[in-house]
């Protein structure tokens, strides 16, 4: 269903707190929390003496205190201590890859032995003073990949988003889809358009005029194994559109980590990067309130969109030209899954 040796998001940084917590990734059922130092540390949700959830419990001294019987753990997922018994002979539980970077927590579900830092994206706008971010976090109750088509097929902003971004143009130009490797692209530029509402409040928040005709331009990029980011952005007509002077200018970076819970559920951490007035606290705020209405009216439709489907297992779905993105992702997908199968598996399933 999703690949398990790839660094998903769990969480934001400021989630982990003095308290730990339950997550689950990739159908893994976690705890989150804090050492000694500091550090975050993901165990298994799984207290060994009588398997309940350690996320119920709490954290004194840096170690894990289980809710239940007060069984102990230490942060490398052995047992510690427990009153008035000996607990130390006990198996130890699992214990996740973890990477703390860009204000989030990072998980490698699948096999320790092939976690690998090196493969985490970098994120150049979380790191530079240039750039701006504000974001959130939804639990919305579909299928990951549902997210991804979503997300590589911006077509539709005119009907789900008609308030906000989306304008009949967007139906009316075309897009170009290629893959590169792992990431596949989507992009659709649009010329001499009005700006929706959205981007005439960017365009306001920049100090450019939002009554002139716009060049707008919508580039998804998916990475496996199911993070999208997409620029986007509209210029004054005629300024050069995407390449055009930031003076012209307002564009940014739509930021979409998904992160499958189960089959059918997932934790989608949205947000915006922006390189425009990156000091400008209440901007953020304003670009950060209007994006989560904005990906509040995708909710409904996925989660209804995944009822239907669950409904109806045999139906097949008609793909078109709009779909290509979504396509092509989930072929990635679908490669990398079967490159961690065992080789036996592989062989009884061709």
């Amino acid at each position: 269903m999703f690949p398990k040796n790839a660094w998903y998001v769990a969480c934001s940084s400021d989630e982990v707190t003095d308290a730990p917590l339950g997550r689950t990734i990739c159908n893994e059922r976690l705890v989150i929390y804090r050492d000694g130092s500091g550090s975050a540390v993901a165990l298994e949700d799984f207290c060994p003496h009588r398997g309940a959830p350690l996320s119920l419990g709490r954290v004194v001294d840096g170690k894990l205190v289980c809710g239940y019987h007060g069984l102990e753990m230490g942060c490398d997922g052995k047992t510690v201590a427990m009153p008035g018994q000996r607990v130390r002979g006990f198996p130890p539980i699992r214990k996740f890859p973890l990477i703390e970077r860009y204000g989030f927590v990072w998980i490698w579900p699948g096999q320790a032995s092939e976690a690998d830092a090196s493969k985490l994206h970098h994120l150049e706008w979380a790191e530079s003073p240039d750039w701006a971010y504000g974001g959130g976090l939804y639990h919305i109750q579909c299928d990951y990949r549902l997210m991804i088509d979503n997300l590589m097929d911006l077509t539709h902003e005119t009907y789900v988003h008609a308030s906000s971004i989306g304008q009949k143009e967007i139906d009316e130009t075309p897009t170009q889809t290629r893959v590169e490797g792992d990431e596949v692209i989507t992009s659709r530029f649009m010329e001499k358009v009005s700006a929706p509402p959205f981007w005439r409040m960017a365009l306001r928040g920049n100090g450019l005029a939002d009554d002139v005709p716009v060049d707008r331009w919508q580039i998804c990029r998916f990475t496996p194994p199911s993070h999208v980011m997409i620029e986007v952005g509209v210029a004054h007509a005629g300024k050069g559109g995407y390449e055009a002077d930031p003076a012209h200018k307002v564009s940014s970076i739509v930021v979409d980590f998904i992160t499958p819970e189960t089959d059918t559920s997932i934790w989608y951490f949205w947000g915006m990067a922006r390189n425009f007035k990156p000091g400008d606290a209440e901007l953020t705020a304003t670009i950060r309130e209007g994006q989560g209405k904005i990906f509040g009216e995708d909710l409904e439709m996925l989660e209804r969109q995944q009822r239907n489907l669950l409904a109806h297992p045999s139906r097949s779905l008609l793909k078109l030209n709009i779909d290509a993105g979504g396509v092509q992702s989930r072929r990635v997908i679908e490669r990398l899954i079967a490159q961690e199968e065992p080789a036996s598996v592989a062989a009884a399933g061709a």
